[in-house]
C-alpha cells in the first residue's frame, strides 16, 4: 500500500471529493489517466497475493467503465503471476471508456481472453469485483444484477475493487443488486458510503490506497465526515483528578416510564451510572419506584404523578435524559413540556422524539437528539427509506431542523450538528437491534454530558462507547439474544481509559 497522506487517517469522502482528487492525481501524472489505473490494478492483484496466495482459478467481473479497466489490469497481473484467469463482462458490457479498452486490448495482447459472462459462473478460488465504481448511484441493469447474483451465490470469496458494485459509495444505499465482498479495496480515499448503513452488510474487510497521490493533493478535497472506532475512545475520555466528588461527575435526571414501560428509565439510569455520572435521578410512575430501587439503589428514584414534584428535581439536575418509556399520552407529554421549558440541558430519544415530530416544538440551546431511522424519519415527515438512503443527509437535516446535535442510530451512527465535520462509528454489532439499547445510549449522552462534554463531543464520545461496549458484550457470548443489561459491565470498563 501506498504511504498515508497528509489528511486524518480517518476522513471520509463523497463523490465529488473523489473526482476532484481523481482528476487531481492524474494531472500530476502528466494527464495520463492510465498510469493512475495501473497503480490501481496492480495494488489490488498485490492484495490478492497477499490474503489468497493459494487462489489459482480467478474470475474478473469487469465493466465497461474505468472501474472495469482497473480490473483488466488486476488480470494481465494474475495472469503474469501463472494464474488461471478468466475476464467476463455483463451481456452488452464490452469495454467502452478509452482507458478500460486501452487495459482491455493490454491483457488480450498477453494472452487472456475477454468472455460476455453467461447465466452461470465457471468454478473460481476468488471473484473479483471490477464491475461499476464510485460513478453508479442506482441499481445495476438486469445483465449486471444477474451476474452480481451469481457471484453472490458461487461460493468463492469477492474481492471489490474500490466499491462492491451496486453500493452508493457517497451515501451508502444500496438500491438493487449488490456484491457482497470479503475484502473491499478503496482507491485514493476511504469512501463516506462504505461506512454507514446498507452498505455494511457488502464491503467486508476494508483497505485503503492512495495510489502514490502527492499529500498536498488532500487540501483540494474536503472530506463528508470522519469515522471513529475503538482504538479513538481512550483519548476521548479524561482521568479522574484524584480530589474528585460526586458533583464534579455532574447530576442526571432520566424522565420516562409511563405504565408498562418501567425497565426504559432504568436501562438509562443504570447506563448514565456506569458512564460516570456522579448523582443520577429518576422520574417516573409510582409503580414502578420499588423495582427501580430494588435493582438499582443508587438511582435516586421518585415518584411523579401529574407532573407533581417534578418541578424541583428539575431544578436540581444539571442534564435531562427525557423519553425512554415516556409514553404519548398525558402524564409523558406534561412531563416532556415541562423538561423542554426548564432550561435545563437535554438529551432527547423515542417518546419524547415521538411528541417533538408531533408537537414541532423550539428546542433549548445544545439539545441532543438520539433517533432511530424511523423516529427520523418522523421528525422529518418522510419515510426510513428516506433517511436509509442517505444517513449523511438525514443526520445533517435533522440538525438543521432543529437546532440540535442530532445522533442517527443504526449501522455506522452518524452524528452531526452545525459547523461540524460528521462522525460516523465504525464500532458496534446486529446483536444491538433489540430494544433497550437505545435506552442506554440516552443514558451514556447525558453522563457525559453532565460531566462537562460538550455537546457535539459528548454525544460522539457516548455514541462510541455504547458501540464498544456492545462489542466486548457479543464477544463474551455472542450478538444473538444480546441483552442491554449485558453491556452494563463494558460501560464501566471502557469508560475508564
Amino acid at each position: 500500500m501506498s504511504a498515508p497522506s497528509a489528511r486524518a487517517p480517518d476522513d471520509l469522502y463523497g463523490h465529488a471529493a473523489l473526482r476532484a482528487l481523481e482528476a487531481a492525481a492524474i494531472a500530476q501524472a502528466g494527464g495520463d489517466g492510465f498510469a493512475l489505473m495501473a497503480r490501481a490494478g496492480e495494488s489490488a492483484w498485490r492484495l490478492a497475493e497477499r490474503t489468497w496466495p493459494q487462489a489459482r482459478r480467478l474470475l474478473v467481473l469487469c465493466g465497461p467503465g474505468n472501474n472495469g479497466g482497473d480490473g483488466y489490469v488486476f488480470a494481465r497481473h494474475a495472469l503474469a503471476a501463472g494464474r488461471e484467469v478468466r475476464a467476463l463482462h455483463p451481456p452488452g458490457h464490452a469495454p467502452r471508456s478509452a482507458l478500460a479498452q486501452r487495459a482491455a486490448a493490454a491483457f488480450e495482447a498477453a494472452g487472456g481472453r475477454i468472455e460476455e459472462a453467461a447465466t452461470a459462473l465457471p468454478p473460481a478460488d476468488l471473484v473479483v469485483d471490477a464491475l461499476f465504481g464510485i460513478g453508479l448511484d442506482r441499481a445495476p441493469g438486469d445483465g449486471a444484477a444477474a451476474l452480481i447474483a451469481a457471484a453472490n451465490a458461487c461460493g468463492a470469496e469477492v474481492l471489490a475493487l474500490d466499491v462492491p458494485s451496486g453500493v452508493d459509495a457517497g451515501r451508502g444505499a444500496v438500491p438493487g443488486a449488490a456484491i457482497r465482498a470479503a475484502h473491499t479495496l478503496q482507491f485514493l480515499a476511504p469512501h463516506a458510503g462504505l461506512y454507514t448503513g446498507a452498505a455494511l452488510d457488502h464491503v467486508g474487510q476494508a483497505h485503503v490506497d492512495t495510489l502514490g497521490v502527492a499529500l498536498a493533493l488532500f487540501e483540494r478535497a474536503a472530506p463528508a465526515a470522519r469515522r471513529l472506532d475503538a482504538g479513538d475512545l481512550a483519548a476521548r475520555l479524561r482521568p479522574r483528578a484524584r480530589d474528585s466528588h460526586k458533583g464534579a461527575g455532574g447530576h442526571v435526571l432520566c424522565v420516562g416510564g409511563d405504565h408498562g414501560k418501567g425497565g426504559a428509565v432504568l436501562l438509562a439510569a443504570e447506563a448514565a451510572l456506569r458512564s460516570g455520572a456522579g448523582l443520577v435521578s429518576a422520574a417516573t410512575r409510582a409503580g414502578h419506584v420499588a423495582a427501580l430501587l430494588a435493582r438499582r439503589p443508587e438511582a435516586m428514584a421518585q415518584a411523579v404523578e401529574a407532573g407533581e414534584g417534578f418541578a424541583g428535581l428539575l431544578e436540581r439536575a444539571g442534564v435531562v435524559a427525557l423519553g425512554p418509556g415516556l409514553g404519548t399520552e398525558a402524564w409523558g407529554e406534561a412531563l416532556y413540556a415541562q423538561a423542554l421549558a426548564s432550561g435545563r440541558a437535554l438529551v432527547l430519544d423515542a417518546d419524547a422524539l415521538n411528541l417533538l415530530a408531533r408537537r414541532g416544538d423550539a428546542l433549548p440551546p445544545e439539545t441532543v437528539l438520539t433517533p432511530h431511522p424511523g423516529e427520523a424519519a418522523r421528525l422529518l415527515g418522510t419515510d426510513t427509506r428516506a433517511i436509509q438512503r442517505d444517513r449523511y443527509a438525514a443526520a445533517a437535516a435533522l440538525a438543521q431542523r432543529y437546532g440540535c446535535v442530532a445522533v442517527l442510530k443504526g449501522a455506522g451512527t452518524v452524528v452531526a450538528a452545525a459547523g461540524e465535520l460528521a462522525r460516523v462509528i465504525s464500532a458496534g454489532n446486529p446483536g444491538m437491534a433489540v430494544g433497550g439499547m437505545g435506552d442506554l445510549l440516552t443514558g451514556c449522552v447525558a453522563a457525559l454530558r453532565a460531566q462537562g462534554a460538550a455537546p457535539f463531543e459528548g454525544a460522539c464520545t457516548a455514541a462510541l462507547l455504547h458501540a464498544c461496549a456492545g462489542d466486548d458484550a457479543a464477544g463474551e457470548g455472542g450478538e444473538r439474544g444480546l441483552l442491554p443489561a449485558d453491556l452494563l459491565p463494558h460501560l464501566r470498563r471502557r469508560a475508564n481509559p
